[in-house]
């Protein structure tokens, strides 16, 4: 299927990325959480894939609630994400997990109403389970006998990542890479590379596959994760109550159970 290229309203993107890292006191509208009426039908969500298990809880609670709604999920990078919606794809509501990659949509003129930071996040070592090889900082997966994995340069995790590695005076060499968070955890998991540095939440969800390997916030970096409605949406009041909700003190509970951090006030 083909779709239509959503035209674009001139929001400066450096602009919009300095209004979103810096929206963590916007709270929602008015009644955040406490849905007007009884919303019905459906919507598709386009969320980063470290959202996975998150969003999965809070799209079950958020149906259990509203039992006449469905709330389905498209997870993948941001950066794709964005992409996908910049081209027309039809989604109702956009999560990401990086200010720029929700610029981008912005940008477009494909956000209504403006985006709303819901959760922050932060980074971690994940390394095999017993931790083997004895990885205690950002310097000691770079070592030579260390398969280290990251995301993409392209994605959140990725630049993340890589800010990490900076602001330790780490240089990182050419690495394998992955396109999602999960994706690059999943190496770890499975064998295939000895450490990634992925978002805690992701650590935190592979339970007893992986240990995590705290960075000092010195060395660390914040992820931001904006929420908005689509303009395209089919259904802008399914989607504004379900934005609502992840925005509500009950939402922000759930993102808490996973790890993710409140937004800083």
């Amino acid at each position: 299927m083909t779709y239509a290229r959503v035209a674009g309203v001139g929001v400066g993107l450096s602009v919009l990325v300095l209004s979103v890292l810096g929206s963590s006191a916007l709270t929602p509208e008015a009644g955040a959480g406490e849905l007007r009426g009884r919303p019905s039908g459906s919507i598709t969500v386009f969320a980063a894939s470290s959202l996975t298990d998150a969003f999965s809880k809070l799209g079950h609670d958020f149906e259990r609630s509203n039992p006449e709604t469905t709330v389905s999920f498209s997870f993948n990078a941001s950066s794709a994400l964005a992409t996908q919606i910049d081209e027309g794809a039809p989604a109702d509501v956009f999560a990401s997990a990086d200010a720029a990659s929700m610029a981008k949509v912005v940008d477009a003129g494909a956000i209504i109403n403006g985006p709303v930071v819901f959760a922050h996040n932060r980074l971690e070592i994940a390394v095999e389970p017993g931790n083997p090889l004895k990885i205690h900082s950002l310097a000691d997966t770079v070592k030579p006998d260390v398969t280290l994995v990251l995301c993409a340069a392209i994605v959140p995790c990725g630049r993340y990542a890589r800010s990490s590695y900076a602001k330790a005076g780490v240089h990182v060499a050419n690495v394998p890479t992955a396109e999602t968070a999960t994706a690059t955890l999943a190496k770890v998991a499975l064998g295939e590379a000895d450490a990634a540095v992925v978002y805690v939440t992701d650590v935190a969800a592979a339970q007893d596959d992986v240990d995590g390997i705290t960075i000092p916030n010195r060395e660390n970096v914040v992820a931001v994760y904006p929420i908005g409605v689509v303009k395209e949406t089919q259904n802008r009041a399914l989607a504004r109550a379900f934005v609502d909700y992840v925005a509500s003190s009950r939402g922000r509970r759930t993102l808490q159970r996973f790890a993710f951090l409140a937004p800083r006030p």
